[in-house]
C-alpha cells in the first residue's frame, strides 16, 4: 500500500477475501487472459481503428515496457488526461501493468485543476492529447511547466510521442492488494480530493456491477461519457466489458450524433448517461433517422433522474432503464433486472453488494426509521477506507468504526432501494460535473471587483441545476462576461464557469453569522422563475 493511503482493517479484508468478493488478481490479468482465449476477438473499436484482444494485450506490454523506459517505474503515479480514444485503453492497463498507478483527469480539466492534480499526487509524468475538441493541451503543459516526462498523442512537438513509447515489458512486484489506479471526488470541500481503489476492490466493483447488468461477452458497451470518469470506467463500463469478453466502442464526444450512428453500425447493447443525455436521447430517439433497436440496457446515473424522465426515456428507447446512483469512493446502488418498472422510474436502485452496510442518520448520528430522509452513511468490499493524504479531512468524513459519511441526503424503502433527495455537501451538480462551491468562491473573489461571493445552485430542467454565483461588490459591479473571463484567464474548467451572477448590497446570515445559503437558494430560484414567467 502506497504510503498516505488507508488500508482496509485487516478483518475486513479477511472477511471480503473468504466470501469471495476479492480476488487475488490485478486489473490487468483479464485482458491476457482474453488475449490468450480469443486472440482475434475484437476488444475496441473507434469509429475509423479496431483492435483484437491480442493485438491490445501486445500494444500494452509494449506501452509498459516504453514507460519504463521513460523512467516511471513502480509506485510512481501519472496524470492521465485523454478523451475517449484507444490511447487511454492502452495506458490505462499499462500502467495498471507497470504497477503505476494512473491518476485520471477529465479532458475539460484545465490549468488549476491539472496543477493541483499534479502536486496532490506527487506525479511524475502527464499524458494529453495534442489537440482536443479545438483545445492546445499542449499549450496547457507549457502554460504548467511540470517538473516531469509529458508524453504527447499526436503531434508531440518538443514532448515525448506516444508512439515512441514501445519497449520489452518488465516484471512487476505490485500485487492484488496494492493501489490500482486513482479517482476523483466530487470536490465538495475545495479541490477534488484522491481516492486510492485497491485492485481487489475495483475488480469486485467491475464484477457486480458488470452482473447487475447481465453483461457478457456478446455485449457492447458505448463509452460516451468521459473514459477516465468512474461511471464510464467500471460501472461496468470500459473495464467491466473488457473483463467479460465484450467489446468496447468509444464515442469520440459524446453528442448525439456520434453516439446513434456507433449505436447502429456496432449494434450496440449497453451504454451509460448523465441526466442531460438521457434528455437529449429521449427528444431525438424517434426524430433520428438510425436504428437504435440493438440497445438493450442504458444506465443512467450521475445526477437524479426524476420519475416522470424516467418514464419518457423507457418509452422512447424501448429498452430497459437502469437507474444508478453511486460514487468514486465506492458504493453503487442500482436497478435490479427483475425491478418492476414503476420502481425502476422512482427510486436509484439497491445497493449491490450483499456486504453492502447501509445507515441513514440524523443530524446527531442516529439511525432514523425507515423511510425518513436522512444522510447515507456506507461502508463495504468496495467502499474506500480514506482519500489519499488527507488524514484530518479523513477523520470528518468517516465514523470511527469505518463508515464513510456520503454527504448525500437520502430515504430508505422497506425494500432497500434508495430515494436520493439531495446533499449535505456545498456543491453543485451541473449534469452529473460536480462544481465544487467553495473553490469556485475563492476563485470568483479574487476578481478586484469582487468583495466577497457566494455559490449556490439554481433549478434546471435539463441538467437538473445550474451555478449562481453571488457577489458583493467593491466599487463597481461587475457583469457575468467580466467574472467569466476572470475564471478562464486562470484556466478554470468550462463546466466550473458560473451560469448566472447576481449581485446584493449584503449577505443574508444566519443567528451565528455564517451566509445563509439556504435563503440564497431560494433567491435564486425565485428570481429565475419570476423571469420564466414574463
Amino acid at each position: 500500500m502506497l504510503e498516505g493511503c488507508v488500508p482496509w482493517p485487516e478483518e475486513f479484508a479477511r472477511r471480503y477475501r473468504d466470501r469471495g468478493y476479492w480476488r487475488p488478481v490485478r486489473l490487468d490479468e483479464p485482458l491476457r487472459e482474453w488475449a490468450a482465449r480469443d486472440p482475434d476477438r475484437v476488444a475496441m473499436v473507434e469509429p475509423d481503428r479496431r483492435m483484437t484482444y491480442g493485438e491490445l494485450d501486445r500494444w500494452v506490454d509494449r506501452l509498459a515496457g516504453g514507460l519504463r523506459t521513460l523512467g516511471v517505474t513502480e509506485g510512481d503515479r501519472v496524470v492521465v488526461q485523454l478523451p475517449n480514444t484507444l490511447e487511454f485503453v492502452a495506458v490505462t492497463f499499462a500502467l495498471l501493468r507497470l504497477g503505476a498507478p494512473p491518476v485520471f483527469a477529465l479532458p475539460s480539466h484545465r490549468d488549476s485543476e491539472l496543477r493541483h492534480l499534479w502536486e496532490a499526487s506527487g506525479a511524475v509524468a502527464l499524458v494529453i492529447p495534442d489537440r482536443y475538441l479545438g483545445y492546445d493541451h499542449r499549450e496547457l503543459a507549457r502554460r504548467l511547466d511540470l517538473p516531469g516526462r509529458i508524453v504527447v498523442t499526436g503531434d508531440a512537438e518538443e514532448f515525448h510521442p506516444f508512439d515512441g513509447l514501445d519497449a520489452d515489458p518488465v516484471p512487476t512486484g505490485v500485487g492484488p492488494a496494492d493501489v490500482a489506479l486513482f479517482l476523483l471526488s466530487g470536490g465538495t470541500t475545495g479541490r477534488p480530493k484522491l481516492i486510492p481503489r485497491t485492485h481487489e476492490d475495483y475488480d469486485y466493483n467491475l464484477r457486480v456491477s458488470a452482473d447487475n447488468a447481465g453483461l457478457s461477452e456478446r455485449d457492447v458497451y458505448l463509452a460516451v461519457l468521459p473514459a477516465g470518469h468512474n461511471y464510464a470506467l467500471g460501472c461496468p463500463g470500459i473495464l467491466g466489458t473488457l473483463l467479460v469478453g465484450g467489446r468496447v466502442v468509444l464515442a469520440p464526444t459524446p453528442s448525439v450524433d456520434d453516439a446513434f450512428s456507433l449505436v447502429e453500425r456496432e449494434r450496440v447493447t449497453v451504454t451509460g448517461l448523465v441526466p442531460p443525455l438521457a434528455l437529449l436521447w429521449t427528444d431525438l430517439a424517434d426524430l433520428a433517422d438510425t436504428d437504435l433497436s440493438s440497445l438493450r440496457l442504458v444506465q443512467v446515473g450521475g445526477a437524479k433522474f426524476g420519475a416522470e424522465a424516467a418514464r419518457r426515456f423507457t418509452q422512447a428507447l424501448r429498452c430497459a432503464l437502469q437507474q444508478s446512483f453511486g460514487m468514486a469512493e465506492g458504493l453503487l446502488s442500482q436497478s435490479a433486472p427483475d425491478d418492476p418498472p414503476e420502481l425502476v422510474a422512482t427510486t436509484q436502485g439497491r445497493p449491490i453488494s450483499p456486504d453492502d452496510e447501509v445507515r441513514v442518520v440524523d443530524e446527531a448520528g442516529h439511525d432514523v426509521p425507515t423511510g425518513q430522509e436522512g444522510e447515507l452513511l456506507v461502508r463495504g468490499p468496495y467502499t474506500f477506507r480514506g482519500y489519499y493524504r488527507a488524514e484530518e479531512h479523513n477523520a470528518r468524513v468517516f465514523t470511527p468504526d469505518g463508515f464513510f459519511r456520503t454527504g448525500d441526503v437520502v430515504r430508505l424503502l422497506d425494500s432497500g432501494h434508495l430515494v436520493v433527495e439531495g446533499r449535505i455537501k456545498d456543491q453543485i451538480n451541473r449534469g452529473g460535473d460536480k462544481v465544487p462551491a467553495e473553490e469556485l468562491e475563492d476563485l470568483v473573489a479574487a476578481h478586484p471587483a469582487v468583495h466577497d461571493c457566494a455559490v449556490v445552485g439554481m433549478p434546471d430542467p435539463v441538467l437538473g441545476e445550474r451555478t449562481c454565483a453571488f457577489v458583493v461588490a467593491h466599487g463597481d459591479p461587475p457583469q457575468l462576461a467580466d467574472i467569466v473571463g476572470h475564471l478562464r484567464e486562470r484556466g478554470v474548467a468550462a463546466f466550473k464557469l458560473p451560469d448566472r451572477l447576481e449581485v446584493l448590497p449584503s449577505f443574508p446570515r444566519t443567528p451565528v453569522g455564517k451566509i445563509d445559503k439556504v435563503r440564497l437558494r431560494e433567491l435564486a430560484r425565485e428570481r429565475t422563475t419570476a423571469e420564466a414567467a414574463r
